[in-house]
């Protein structure tokens, strides 16, 4: 078998969402930070992005990781994440995905009943506590990065829609947050193609109306998600969460053919953004939990742990805790003479 790449992966979700871990086959990703990796691969090998997350070896709803070795001397391991349309600097799931593999397959060492290791992700340090069991990962949590809400009840005119008022937070990724209830929107899984419609009209309405640039870090900018929100139906949870994933480009000509998918899981930065904005609202308390529910009922449950400020905005930082499973292990390889080396997209699924 001829092959000029050979990557080997493992296969895991959390909490529904699918999160592909590259564990070797890597080529010298370089930088003084994992967050500089993260912009040497998106500059050099974006080709490994596509060639795993688009089919035929990848699939729309499908993340991936990259295990690197970190740069700051506290981290035991780095990780670069990378979904359909960007490289997000932190993601719940895929940090959930990410520990049960490293402790599970023996990368790093595994201690029962907790394991206490950090990584080292684009936005920066995650203290993670991993609770296990006779060789397993039964629950991950970790301390996220600092979340804040940088504007709250502004209106958004969404062509086709109409206006909407949302919210923009950070909690590791940007999102736009708006009540599904008040939209008219049923957050029903079975109306995921009209969610996604709906989530990604907003999203490019809101970056043309109201970009929004990291206080600390002007690199980073958004928003890049949408996270729609609803109240709880089961009285464990205390919300509902429909976040949606770009998978395509945006034609602003067309904005009812804009691609997404949603979530699976109920998004741990869109559940820490969440958390940012009740905070900032007065609704959630320092000490206090919040359950969120994502569309398949899966929850995430989050913390306040402390109150903070991210340049000259009041924020919290959250904890965040689900659980991930190994379903697979995998050897992709591409062929010279293959006529898709970066994958390709179809307009019936993406």
């Amino acid at each position: 078998m001829l092959s000029s790449r050979i990557l080997t992966t493992v296969e895991a979700h959390a909490e529904g969402e699918p999160g592909r871990v590259i564990t070797g086959g890597l080529p010298n990703i370089t930088g003084a930070s994992v967050f500089e990796k993260m912009q040497n691969m998106q500059a050099l090998h974006d080709d490994i992005r596509l060639l795993m997350l688009r089919e035929p070896r990848g699939n729309p709803g499908l993340c991936c990781n990259a295990l690197v070795p970190p740069c700051d001397p506290d981290a035991d391991m780095g990780f670069i994440i990378m979904e359909q349309t960007e490289y997000p600097p932190m993601s719940g799931s895929n940090t959930i995905c990410v520990v049960t593999v490293l402790l599970e397959t023996g990368i790093l060492p595994m201690s029962e009943p907790l394991t206490n290791l950090t990584l080292e992700a684009p936005a920066g340090l995650i203290k993670v506590r991993a609770t296990c069991l006779n060789g397993k990962v039964t629950a991950v949590e970790f301390r996220n990065v600092p979340a804040f809400a940088m504007h709250l009840d502004a209106i958004i005119d969404v062509p086709s829609i109409g206006p909407i008022k949302v919210d923009i937070a950070w909690g590791g990724m940007f999102f736009v947050l708006a009540d599904a209830d008040a939209i008219g929107l049923s957050l029903d899984p079975d109306n995921g193609s009209e969610i996604t419609r709906v989530s990604e009209a907003l999203l490019h309405a809101t970056k043309e109306q109201l970009p929004v640039v990291h206080p600390e870090n002007p690199n980073i900018t958004g928003p890049t998600l949408t996270n729609l929100w609803a109240r709880p139906t089961d009285p464990e949870t205390d919300g509902r969460g429909a976040i949606t994933i770009s998978t395509g480009p945006f034609d602003p000509d067309h904005p009812n053919e804009a691609s997404g998918i949603l979530d699976r899981s109920p998004c741990g930065t869109g559940t820490c953004a969440k958390m940012a904005v009740l905070h900032a609202r007065g609704i959630l308390k320092l000490g206090q939990t919040y359950v969120n529910a994502g569309p398949l009922g899966t929850t995430f449950s989050g913390r306040i742990i402390e109150e903070t400020f991210v340049g000259p905005y009041p924020g919290i930082v959250p904890s965040l805790a689900g659980q991930g499973w190994i379903c697979g292990h995998s050897n992709y390889t591409l062929d010279p003479s293959d006529p898709f080396p970066k994958g390709y997209t179809v307009g019936d699924m993406w």
